[in-house]
């Protein structure tokens, strides 16, 4: 489809949702900025509806179907979590049934979740069946399928979180944000570059599950064998998107974050904000600690925190070691 999404298009998705999603906080640590020497804020998207960002891109698609006049009689979608939980709550707000396919290893209180919002969920074996199974129901009649990134509505309203920040904050150094799919990354890339040319966007996924990485390096879209072994499960998917490639081949970096590094984050953003922080959220913060140490003189940057939904399993494996008496500037 090509690189045919602009600014205007996020303004567009961000008129769309006005109102009907949250305009989430910019949080900052005046103990990290001095230990690391840099300002740091963060989009703190666990206080968006839903707990994540996703509510903004399932939320925009809804709207701009309705107001092209496609008004669906079932909406369907497959996801791991969050999308599967923005979609329920989405079509629920504007009356239309979800059914969503969900792996069976996804979060329980993602299940859960998607559950209570409304939507019919069915389980699946392995990711790949959810896809099957998702593309499947979309040819019946009156039926449209949200994919949880490859998607340009999906996208724009993902880009909405870096607007937001960047209208309040004005220019930065550098954006970050964690890459599964490529939906937040490329939405915020759209958005970054439209207002500022000087910005740098940066992504960051588990070196576990680095199918994007390889892509880029390979120059072609890699597909995962399987559901990677990480504990952020906001980034478990298979491959990025032919949409979303278009744009990440456009980051000025990327980052393979490893397993260590997102426990050691995760512990350490949550005990500096105050926040409850998914595994997936310390991507964007352990690949701009690498950053920075590469960088000369004191830097401004953003870091999108994706969401906040974790459950007692994931929180008991984050917190199985202590990593709080290694304070970042001694790492």
């Amino acid at each position: 489809m090509g690189n045919t999404l602009e600014l205007k298009d996020i303004i567009n998705a961000k008129s769309r949702i006005l109102g009907l999603v949250n305009e989430t906080p910019i949080l900052t640590s005046s103990l990290l900025n001095a230990w690391l020497g840099h300002s740091i804020y963060f989009k703190a998207e666990g206080f968006q509806k839903i707990g994540a960002f996703k509510a903004r891109g399932a939320c925009n698609t809804i709207a701009w179907l309705i107001e092209n006049n496609y008004n669906p009689k079932h909406i369907v979608a497959n996801s791991s979590g969050n999308h599967a939980q923005a979609v329920a709550w989405a079509a629920k707000h504007f009356g239309v049934p979800a059914t969503i396919y969900m792996p069976d290893y996804s979060s329980k209180v993602k299940i859960q979740a998607t559950k209570v919002y409304g939507a019919q969920v069915v389980l699946c074996q392995t990711r790949q069946e959810a896809d099957d199974l998702v593309k499947r129901a979309s040819d019946n009649p009156d039926t449209y399928w949200i994919p949880p990134y490859n998607h340009e509505q999906v996208i724009c309203g993902q880009g909405t979180a870096a607007f937001e920040a960047m209208n309040s904050l004005g220019e930065v150094d550098a954006v970050f944000a964690p890459c599964g799919g490529g939906g937040l990354l490329s939405g915020s890339l759209i958005a970054t570059r439209g207002l500022s040319k000087k910005t740098k966007v940066i992504g960051a996924e588990p070196l576990a599950g680095n199918d994007a990485a390889e892509s880029l390096r390979k120059k072609s879209i890699q597909r995962l064998t399987s559901a990677p072994n990480t504990l952020a499960d906001g980034a478990m998917t298979l491959a990025v998107g032919d949409i979303t490639f278009e744009y990440l081949k456009q980051l000025d970096d990327f980052y393979e974050i490893s397993e260590e590094a997102i426990i050691y984050w995760t512990q350490w953003l949550t005990h500096l904000l105050k926040l409850r922080i998914e595994p997936t959220s310390a991507l964007g913060m352990a690949a701009a600690f690498q950053w920075l140490q590469k960088q000369k003189g004191k830097k401004t940057i953003l870091i999108i925190l994706s969401g906040a939904n974790v459950d007692q399993a994931t929180t008991n494996k984050i917190w199985q070691n202590d990593c709080l008496t290694r304070e970042p500037f001694k790492l």
